[in-house]
C-alpha cells in the first residue's frame, strides 16, 4: 500500500471509532430518563461529533473519501443496545453497556495507533485526543452504575 491508502485506512478507523460512538449514544438516549444523564450524553455526543468533523476536515484537506461504518455494523450495535436493555433501561445497565462500549473504544484507538506508526503525525494526534476523551467519559459514566 502506498502512503495515501495508508493515511486513509487509519484515517477510516478513527473516523469509524467516532461515528460507533456516536450512533450508540443516538441509539441509547432515548432510553434515558434521568435529564443529568442525558445531558452528560449530550456532551459526549458533542465532543464525538467535533473529533468526527476533524476526521472529515482531514480527508477534505487530502482528498481522501472516508467510510461511515457498514449498515450491518449498523444494525448489529442497534440490535445489541435495544436487546440489551429490552428488559432493563435503568442508568446502572445503560452506563454499563456505555463503558463496554468506550473501553472497546479506548482498545481500538491503541490497535490502531500501533498499527498505523509513522503514517501520519496529525491523525497520530487526533487519536490522542479521541483515546483521552474517552478515558474522561470512563469517569463521567462510572457514577452511573450506582
Amino acid at each position: 500500500m502506498n502512503q495515501k491508502e495508508l493515511e486513509l485506512k487509519y484515517l477510516n478507523a478513527i473516523y469509524q471509532n467516532t461515528q460507533t460512538a456516536l450512533q450508540s449514544i443516538e441509539d441509547i438516549i432515548k432510553k434515558v430518563e434521568d435529564d443529568a444523564f442525558v445531558n452528560e450524553l449530550c456532551k459526549q455526543q458533542d465532543q464525538y461529533s467535533i473529533l468526527a468533523k476533524e476526521c472529515e476536515n482531514f480527508a477534505k484537506a487530502e482528498n481522501h473519501n472516508i467510510k461511515d461504518n457498514n449498515i450491518l455494523e449498523k444494525a448489529r450495535l442497534w440490535t445489541s443496545i435495544n436487546l440489551s436493555t429490552l428488559l432493563d433501561n435503568s442508568n446502572r445497565k445503560i452506563a454499563e453497556l456505555l463503558l463496554m462500549g468506550t473501553f472497546m473504544g479506548i482498545i481500538t484507538c491503541i490497535k490502531d495507533k500501533s498499527d498505523h506508526k509513522g503514517i501520519s503525525d496529525e491523525l497520530d494526534e487526533l487519536i490522542d485526543k479521541l483515546y483521552k476523551f474517552e478515558r474522561e467519559n470512563i469517569d463521567r459514566l462510572i457514577p452511573y452504575l450506582s
